[in-house]
């Protein structure tokens, strides 16, 4: 969307009763909430919001999700809806803060709320807003920046030149059997001038057992306007759905973050490098189902992202990673050589960026690309290292091989590569700060969450 949008965070702390026991537990919530207009104290300002949500003994989620109904004045009150995974159960915190003149403080900073599965009560719980100690950050942390069109994102880039490949891809966790999910589209226009085609797959990766995938197509393009589109397959803002071999799947896709350009922002709207890539919302949930083999996977508030790639082929040499770190942190990152001359003689180039507490670093894509940022591609093991102002990251993905999939891939000039992909591979994220020495800032270890890819000649 365009024009300016608002985003900030809170902190609330609390304790939750849960029924049947007779005891409280001390939570903790952390929230990030982002909406596509500037806040309007006088009016209602819908927001989406993203986080983590502890409660002693119990739940400790980093990937709650939902809405916010902001309008202080004019219905009198904020709104909480938020969804969860609590000891292996899909939970619904709902709750509003009932902002009242004769209590201004009071009502603004406590939210009763009542915890829900399936519609049936579970528990209550309060929740105060910490002003001592949470005023202060919670006012700093509010950000008006511009917002994209992200139905303009999705949409097709190609106008009909010959040797170019457009590729409209998804994945996703379920979290409640860590399965991963994987939706490639693809839209291939051949060198030779030849009429353009699609195809793709579908493929999911059980926990306990193998990978499972088929494919679709070829068949002969026949446009869009909004995304992917083929006879049994589709891939637009907001909704997935397709046929292939023994897979049908039917999910909707809601964003939970704002636009995320992996390369420089100006690579995809003047395609003068060999490709591009981005993701029209850095993070998004999903719904819906993957029908296999006579299994059927449900998804509920699955975390993943959906994204573009736009460029001649496939490159030489390359890896790829998308992290949900929790929390509403993300980080991406593409490590590839060119199969251009000269270009392919050198090392990978890199473009790394982590979004953490609603800020990207690098600030700018270049960084990491022309900057002190090396990659070691391999399996089942590689590495990203990289320094930009005062922080340093390593990276370190492991691909499995039983949880590993091989497919190839044919480019515009009809020369093959073979991609290697996981969505169920591990992370281990090492961010480090200068303060006079390198002291750890952040670290992150992801089990079976994380989404990665090799590929290569």
């Amino acid at each position: 969307m365009s024009g300016r949008g608002t985003e900030f965070r809170e902190t609330l702390l609390g304790t939750f009763r849960l029924d049947g026991e007779g005891r409280t537990r001390a939570a903790r919530l952390d929230l990030r909430a982002f909406a596509d207009t500037v806040l309007r104290p006088a009016g209602t300002t819908a927001a989406r919001a993203t986080g983590r949500i502890r409660i002693e003994g119990w739940a400790d989620d980093p990937s709650l999700a939902g809405e916010l109904e902001i309008s202080p004045l004019e219905r009198r009150r904020i709104r909480y809806r938020l969804t969860f995974t609590a000891d292996g159960r899909r939970l619904t915190l709902d709750g509003w803060k009932s902002p009242t003149p004769l209590r201004p403080v009071r009502s603004m900073t406590v939210l009763p709320c009542t915890l829900y599965e399936d519609g049936e009560r579970v528990g209550v719980g309060t929740l105060r807003f910490p002003l001592a100690t949470g005023l202060a950050p919670f006012l700093a942390s509010f950000r008006f920046p511009r917002r994209e069109d992200t139905a303009a994102l999705a949409a097709p880039r190609w106008k009909g030149e010959p040797g170019r490949t457009e590729v409209w891809y998804t994945t996703a966790t379920d979290p409640a059997t860590g399965d991963g999910l994987w939706l490639h589209h693809e839209l291939v226009a051949p060198t030779d001038g030849s009429a353009a085609y699609a195809h793709g797959w579908v493929a999911v990766f059980p926990q306990d057992g193998p990978v499972e995938h088929a494919r679709f197509g070829p068949e002969p393009w026949r446009g869009g306007r909004e995304g992917f589109g083929a006879e049994d397959v589709s891939a637009r803002p907001g909704r997935l759905t397709g046929k292939a071999g023994a897979f049908t799947w039917d999910l909707a896709e809601q964003a939970q973050d704002t636009p995320l350009f992996t390369f420089p922002r100006w690579s995809w709207r003047r395609p003068l490098l060999p490709a591009a890539q981005i993701l029209p919302a850095a993070r998004a949930t999903y719904d819906g189902t993957v029908t296999h083999g006579g299994r059927t996977l449900t998804l509920r508030g699955a975390p993943g992202a959906s994204a573009r790639v736009y460029g001649h082929g496939n490159a030489r040499r390359w890896s790829w990673l998308h992290a949900d770190l929790g929390g509403g942190d993300v980080l991406e990152v593409v490590a590839a050589v060119s199969t251009r001359p000269v270009l392919r003689a050198l090392p990978p180039l890199v473009f790394l960026r982590l979004r953490r507490r609603g800020r990207t670093w690098p600030r700018r894509a270049e960084r990491s690309a022309l900057g002190r940022f090396r990659a070691e591609i391999g399996l089942p093991v590689w590495t990203v290292t990289g320094r930009s102002g005062a922080r340093r990251i390593r990276v370190e993905v492991t691909q499995p091989e039983e949880r590993t999939l091989a497919l190839a891939y044919t480019d515009p000039d009809g020369s093959e590569a073979v991609c290697r992909n996981s969505e169920t591979a591990d992370a281990v994220v090492h961010l480090e700060r200068w303060w006079g020495r390198w002291r750890t800032e952040a670290r992150w270890t992801l089990a079976g969450t994380a989404h990665a890819e090799v590929g290569g000649r």
